[in-house]
């Protein structure tokens, strides 16, 4: 299925609530990531980050609030609904078929949303191949090192034809040699692909280098969103979540 694509739509939850078992997790949060835009979504542990991407792709639902993909309302549409409609994801612990091929891995997601087989052949090639996975397509999944496993799980998602992509944590255990190279990817995404990108990182200079925006959880709240330059200054974030020496240091 080709996607139509819109210049300005976006993804948008608003008042999102979510409690668990008395557990306040979120509390009226509201988010926006537009098409062509990387989005850094940041907080300590226990913030509110898992749950709110869980809610945005339909893998959770919200006690209260909404979430709109375009201006369509989805907040109770299932994740592979959702997937059709142009909204993909990748996970913190991969979630490929280890026992297929790489190449059948990207073949799958393709499918998945409705291409035929040799669309879904033909958009497995170009992706591995823009990914640098070209030499491991018939190697099974399972024998991918760990970067290249993060590369096949944004290759997955993009076999979608995303509008958007929730990247939760896909930096977390790489290497430091090897983040700059995935930095790249993330910016491709958004600048080949055209699709706006929600990112989840630990990784804050990762996070400070390729975000346009900035969106900080603290305690299931909205602390602070802007411009990576005003989180980095921004003496309430510091407090909470970067450390006080971090804003000094800058």
């Amino acid at each position: 299925m080709q996607l139509e694509r819109r210049p300005g739509e976006s993804l948008r939850a608003s008042a999102i609530s979510r409690s668990f078992d008395g557990v306040q997790a979120l509390h009226g949060v509201d988010l926006e990531v537009r098409r062509g835009e990387v989005v850094g979504l940041i907080g300590p542990n226990g913030a509110g980050k898992s749950t709110l991407v869980n809610v945005l792709s339909g893998f959770d639902h919200p006690d209260s609030g909404t979430v709109t993909l375009g201006d369509q309302e989805i907040t109770r549409w299932t994740p592979h609904r959702r997937g059709r409609h142009g909204l993909a994801r990748t996970f913190q612990h991969t979630r490929g078929f280890r026992s297929l091929s790489v190449r059948e891995n990207v073949e799958v997601s393709a499918l998945g949303v409705g291409a035929g087989p040799r669309v879904a052949a033909a958009r497995a090639t170009d992706l591995l191949q823009r990914l640098g996975l070209s030499r491991y397509a018939d190697a099974p999944a399972s024998a991918l090192a760990h970067g290249d496993e993060r590369r096949l799980g944004v290759a997955r998602a993009l076999a979608m034809e995303p509008r958007f992509v929730l990247l939760d944590e896909p930096a977390a255990g790489l290497p430091e040699a090897e983040v700059p190279a995935f930095a790249e990817l993330v910016r491709s995404v958004r600048d080949d692909h055209g699709a706006g990108v929600l990112l989840i990182d630990h990784n804050m200079a990762l996070i400070m280098e390729i975000s346009d925006r900035i969106h900080v959880l603290d305690r299931g709240r909205t602390l602070a969103q802007g411009a990576p330059a005003e989180i980095r200054g921004n003496l309430d974030v510091a407090a909470a979540y970067l450390g006080e020496t971090a804003v000094a240091e800058e």
